[in-house]
């Protein structure tokens, strides 16, 4: 059958596809132009971040069967266009869990730690700076989670671990008897208590209508003014131009960035500007193990369906109600 691939992926995927029969077609770019006429023949789709399956091209195709996300989330999948049209989408949820762990823990180490400001110092010639005393411990601080899921998991057991850390958590969408299931890794408490006790937040939580902006300005000026801020979700989860405003006026202490509203940054963006601020590329799940174990596991995704299997991590499992699937096993 014939996988397209609007992206190029790691060729382990590409060889796991063709070895079980199938027609690797990439685009020439993953631009909706270039896609769209490719969708006629295509069975599945592996997908990545650089195009979003809109009505409009998942529509265009005529026998298509499975979409295959390389990541955890949703954000570029019309999942409701994709289950009027009986296809089936499918995630890695985890398999980025802990690259993205390391990540949050880096960026925290940084800032807690002053690296980038005192690796700067060293270069020009301020070896004093060593006794301002900028770096601070975390040993025995407070960890905060917006967000337990996955991700979540891994920050607060390293936190705990490692750093011998405190840590909360605020999760409203998470079932009571799962939270049970955790209580001695990790208090569970509102935002407002998340806000007010926490010397790191990290945000895990996806990008929905009730998730947008859920760090503003009222929750940053809850928030201690030596709190580090983290996000490795999705830009818009903050509050940007309050983030900004709070790290300009010292009401936080600093905060790390891997997703930002506009990406790239534009130019002129403020961030880019202040230096109580960590920015990365939304690049925390593309370490070179994280990227193969994407791409070779939505390989596998994409063969289960083809071979009559019901995938694992299906996102619009509704459809696997219809007559189409009925021979999955």
């Amino acid at each position: 059958m014939n996988i397209l691939l609007p992206q190029p992926v790691e060729v382990q995927a590409v060889q796991r596809l063709e070895e079980a029969g199938h027609r690797v077609v990439t685009a020439p770019d993953p631009s909706p132009e270039k896609v769209l006429p490719l969708m006629k023949d295509a069975q599945a789709v592996i997908l990545r971040t650089g195009i979003t399956m809109t009505r409009e091209i998942i529509a265009a195709a005529d026998d298509l069967m499975v979409i295959s996300r390389t990541g955890g989330g949703f954000d570029n999948v019309d999942l409701e266009a994709a289950s009027d049209n009986e296809v089936i989408v499918t995630s890695n949820l985890g398999v980025n869990s802990i690259s993205v762990c390391e990540h949050v823990l880096a960026m925290m180490l940084s800032l807690a730690k002053q690296l980038p400001r005192l690796d700067h110092a060293v270069r020009n010639d301020n070896y004093s700076i060593r006794y301002q005393n900028l770096s601070r411990d975390l040993n025995g601080k407070t960890m905060g989670l917006l967000g337990f899921g996955r991700i979540g998991f891994e920050v607060a057991t390293a936190c705990k671990t490692v750093f011998k850390m405190t840590v909360l958590a605020c999760d409203p969408y998470l079932p009571d008897e799962v939270k049970a299931d955790y209580a001695k890794l990790v208090t569970f408490v509102d935002k407002e208590r998340l806000c007010r006790d926490s010397d790191v937040i990290s945000v895990h939580v996806p990008l929905t209508e009730q998730t947008h902006h859920a760090l503003s300005t009222a929750e940053f000026e809850q928030m201690k003014s030596e709190v580090i801020v983290i996000n490795t979700s999705r830009g818009p989860v903050i509050d940007e131009e309050a983030l900004v405003y709070a790290l300009q006026h010292k009401i936080i202490g600093g905060a790390g960035l891997d997703v930002q509203t506009r990406e790239p940054p534009e130019s002129e963006s403020l961030l880019l500007k202040l230096d109580n601020v960590l920015l990365t590329p939304h690049s925390a799940a593309l370490t070179n193990e994280c990227v193969i174990r994407m791409a070779t596991d939505a390989a596998d995704r994409t063969i289960e369906v083809l071979s009559g299997k019901k995938p694992l991590n299906v996102a619009n499992p509704e459809v696997l109600a219809g007559s189409r699937w009925q021979h999955l096993v």
